[in-house]
């Protein structure tokens, strides 16, 4: 678990590509005075396991769901990213709950300067409009933001300028794509409140399944 509090910004070091998978080579600094193998990093708020560690630099294996969710398809070698340890049990709680599981997708499509703000406006998809609400928690590739507005398709966050230099946000401009995962409170909400409901394909299933296994059933003991 993470708190979306950046601790630096790192660098991709070398992509090692598979046919649906990648092996990445991350560099930086902070991260590895404690970092172990087998430890969990969020990169750009995807949450990574080292498998190896040595001269400043870990490893990790991305998997095909992890690519087809994330702008993990885009990145380049010497690229920036964020960084983050999982958090420890007696630090400070300094964002919100972020799990390293990303919902999507969004785009940047505006960037206005407000006073000491940068307001940020990107769209995102429906998947994840869903579950953005007014003063709401969101991480944005991997930083631990509050939503100032919303509309049907975008939506804003506010930025101060400490952000801007400590995170990657900083290097984004119009177009730029980034990782989006939504307050998991929220999403276990909203589970729990559909299950049973229309919309609710898990719960259909699974009455399916208990129906043909009650047929099945009667029709063993020679009810049917």
């Amino acid at each position: 678990m993470f708190t979306g509090i950046i601790e630096e910004i790192g660098r991709i070091v070398s992509i090692k590509k598979g046919p649906q998978s990648l092996v990445l080579t991350i560099g930086g600094n902070i991260i590895f005075s404690d970092l172990k193998i087998g430890d969990s990093v969020a990169v750009n708020g995807v949450c990574l396991t080292a498998t190896t560690i040595g001269n400043k630099q870990f490893t990790a294996d991305v998997m095909p769901e992890s690519i087809s969710m994330t702008t993990f398809t885009n990145l380049k070698v010497n690229q920036p990213v964020n960084l983050e340890r999982a958090m420890i049990a007696n630090g400070r709680f300094g964002g919100h709950i972020v799990a390293g599981h990303v919902d999507g997708t969004g785009r940047v499509t505006n960037i206005e300067h407000k006073d000491n703000a940068v307001i940020f406006t990107i769209a995102a998809p429906k998947s994840v409009m869903d579950y953005i609400i007014y003063k709401g928690s969101i991480a944005i590739d991997g930083i631990s933001l509050t939503i100032m507005n919303r509309t049907e398709n975008t939506f804003s966050v506010s930025i101060i300028p400490h952000t801007l230099g400590e995170t990657v946000l900083g290097n984004a401009n119009i177009g730029t794509e980034v990782n989006l995962e939504t307050d998991i409170a929220g999403r276990y909400i909203r589970h729990f409140m559909n299950l049973g409901s229309a919309d609710d394909q898990y719960s259909k299933e699974q009455a399916s399944k208990s129906t043909k296994s009650m047929e099945s059933l009667l029709i063993e003991n020679g009810f049917m």
